[in-house]
C-alpha cells in the first residue's frame, strides 16, 4: 500500500472513503461539520445506538455526493480521556478491516487529526499497514478476486507540517516492512523456510543494506565446539547453521540480538503429540524478529552497530539425532544432560549466547518461542521477560507498552535452578514443569557471563490463533516494533 500526504481539509477532499475517528463522549469539530454535510446522520446514529463510538467498532456510509468522499468511515475510538497510542493504533487496523470488507483500495484518513497525541500519525499509520497485511501466497483459487490496498493518504491540513508528515509516515513504512519480514518467514511452511534458507534470507538482506553477513556451516560449527547447536540439529535433513549479521551504523560497543531459529520442531526423540504439531513451524519466531528488526534498523539508517546471531536448526528424530540420557558439551565448555530433547531451544541459544560475547556487546537480547509454559503464565497477551540488568529490563518494558508489544518480567532466583542440576554433568537441558519458563530462562543466564542481558519468551505472543485489529490471525511479527522503538530510545 503507497503512502501520500495531502494539505487538503477531510471534507474538501474526493476520494473514494474518508476516514474519521469517533469518541463515546465527544464531538469534535470534523464530527460536527460532516454530521452537518450529511444532514444530521451521524446524531442520528448515536441517538439511536446504531453507532456510539464504542473501541474496536465501525461503520460504513456512503455521502451520496454531500461530500467529495465518496463514503465516511466511522472508526471508534472509546471515551476521549481514555485514548491512548495503542487505542489509536488499534482503530486505524479496525478501519482498514472494514474497508477490506467492503474493497475499497484506497482512501483517505483524518483518523490521526481528532487528537493531539504527538505519536498520532505514526499510529494510524502504522495500524493501518499492519492491519492491511496478508499472506496468502499459497492460496492459487480465484486469483484475479483477490483484493489489495492500493493507496492511503495521510491528511495533514498544516502545509508546514507536511515535510514532516511524510518523513515521519516513510519512517513507519520502513519498521512496518521489517514486521512483514518477520510475519512472512514466520508463515512460510517448514520446508521452505530451512536452515538454508534463513542463510539466504540474511545474504540477500546484507546485499542490500550493506551489511556484513557470515553464515557459519556444520564443519565449522564442529570445529568452534558448538556441540549444542550441532546436536541439536544432527537428524535433521539439512545441517544446522550459525548466522551472523551486523549492522554498523553508530559507535561504541554494540547491541547483539540473538534469535533462536528451530524451523521446524518436531520435539525430536521426545517426539511432540500430533495435533497442533503444524505449528511449530513457527519455532524460528526470534530469528524472523531479528533478521525484521535488522532490515528495519538498516533501512532507517539508525545510529547504533547492532549484531544479528541467529542459531538454525531442524529438530528431528532421525538415527543420528541426540537423546535423553546423552551429554554434550556446550560452546563454553559447560556440559549438559539431555533429559527432553524437545528443550532444544535452549541448547542452540545457550551456544550463540556464548559465541555473542565476542563481540564484547553493551547489551545482549535474546527472542524465542521457548516454552510452552509462557503461554500457560502469560496467555497470549504479553511476552515473557527475564534478565540480569533491570535498567535493560525496564527500558525494554517502556519500549513494549508504547509499540503495544508488552512484556511482563518473571523472577529469575538461584532457587529456580535447582531444578537444572544434573547428576552426571554440570547442567540437565529440562527440570520439572513447575516454573518452566523461568528455569529455562535461568539456563540461559548461565552463558551470558557479566553482559548486560534481557530474555524475552515470545511463544505465546509470535502467533495468533484469532485476527486482531492490526493483526491478522496467524504470525504478528511480535518483536521487530519493540526493539526498534528501544534502540532509538537508547
Amino acid at each position: 500500500m503507497n503512502i501520500r500526504i495531502s494539505g487538503d481539509k477531510p471534507l474538501q477532499l474526493s476520494t473514494p472513503a474518508l476516514v474519521i475517528g469517533c469518541f463515546e463522549d465527544d464531538r469534535d469539530e470534523l464530527f460536527a461539520a460532516c454530521d452537518r454535510a450529511l444532514d444530521g446522520l451521524l446524531g442520528r446514529l448515536y441517538d439511536s445506538r446504531e453507532f456510539a463510538g464504542k473501541p474496536a467498532t465501525s461503520r460504513l456510509l456512503h455521502t451520496m455526493g454531500k461530500l467529495p468522499a465518496e463514503r465516511v468511515l466511522l472508526a471508534g475510538l472509546g471515551k476521549k480521556k481514555d485514548l491512548t497510542v495503542e487505542r489509536l493504533r488499534r482503530g486505524a487496523g479496525n478501519a482498514i478491516q472494514a474497508l477490506n470488507g467492503a474493497r475499497v483500495a484506497s482512501f483517505a484518513s483524518a483518523l490521526h487529526l481528532c487528537t493531539d497525541l504527538p505519536e498520532a500519525l505514526e499510529a494510524v499509520t502504522a495500524g493501518s499497514l499492519l492491519g492491511s497485511y496478508s499472506f496468502d501466497l499459497y492460496k492459487t483459487r480465484e486469483k484475479e478476486e483477490r483484493f489489495a490496498f492500493e493507496t492511503m493518504t495521510l491528511l495533514q491540513p498544516d502545509p508546514s507540517e507536511a515535510e514532516a508528515a511524510l518523513l515521519r509516515g516513510g519512517a513507519v513504512e520502513t519498521v512496518c516492512g521489517g514486521v512483514k519480514l518477520a510475519r512472512d518467514l514466520v508463515s512460510q511452511p517448514g520446508n521452505v523456510v530451512t536452515p538454508s534458507y534463513l542463510a539466504r534470507t540474511a545474504r540477500e538482506l546484507a546485499d542490500r543494506h550493506a551489511l556484513k553477513c557470515r553464515v557459519y556451516e556444520m564443519e565449522e560449527l564442529e570445529r568452534l565446539g558448538m556441540n549444542a547447536l550441532v546436536g541439536v540439529g544432527k537428524g535433521g535433513a539439512e545441517a544446522p547453521r550459525l548466522i551472523v549479521l551486523e549492522y554498523g551504523g553508530g559507535k561504541g560497543r554494540p547491541t547483539v540480538l540473538v534469535g533462536k531459529g528451530i524451523t521446524f520442531d518436531s520435539g525430536g526423540i521426545s517426539i511432540k503429540p500430533g495435533p497442533g504439531m503444524e505449528e511449530m513451524k513457527t519455532d524460528m519466531a526470534g530469528s524472523a524478529a531479528v533478521l525484521g528488526t535488522l532490515c528495519a534498523a538498516a533501512g532507517l539508517k539508525l545510529p547504533v552497530n547492532l549484531v544479528g546471531i541467529i542459531p538454525t536448526a531442524e529438530n528431528m528424530p532421525d538415527g543420528k539425532s541426540f537423546k535423553p540420557g546423552d551429554v554434550l558439551t556446550s560452546l563454553s565448555g559447560t556440559t549438559i544432560e539431555i533429559t527432553n530433547t524437545d528443550a532444544e531451544g535452549r541448547l542452540i541459544l545457550c551456544d550463540a549466547l556464548h559465541f555473542a560475547r565476542q563481540f564484547k556487546p553493551a547489551v545482549m537480547i535474546d527472542l524465542a518461542t521457548l516454552t510452552g509454559a509462557c503461554v500457560v503464565a502469560l496467555g497470549h497477551e504479553a511476552s515473557g521477560m527475564m534478565g540480569n540488568d533491570q535498567r535493560l529490563m525496564d527500558a525494554l518494558k517502556r519500549a513494549g507498552e508504547r509499540t503495544g508489544e508488552r512484556l511482563w518480567q518473571l523472577p529469575l532466583w538461584d532457587e529456580y535452578g535447582e531444578a537444572m542440576k544434573s547428576d552426571i554433568a554440570d547442567l540437565k537441558n529440562a527440570g520439572s514443569r513447575d516454573g518452566g519458563s523461568i528455569s529455562a530462562g535461568w539456563f540461559l543466564k548461565q552463558f551470558v557471563g557479566e553482559t548486560r542481558w534481557a530474555h524475552l519468551d515470545i511463544a505465546g505472543t509470535a502467533w495468533s490463533d484469532k485476527a486482531r485489529p492490526y493483526s491478522p490471525k496467524g504470525a504478528t511479527g511480535v518483536g521487530v516494533r519493540l526493539l526498534i522503538e528501544y534502540l532509538q530510545g537508547k
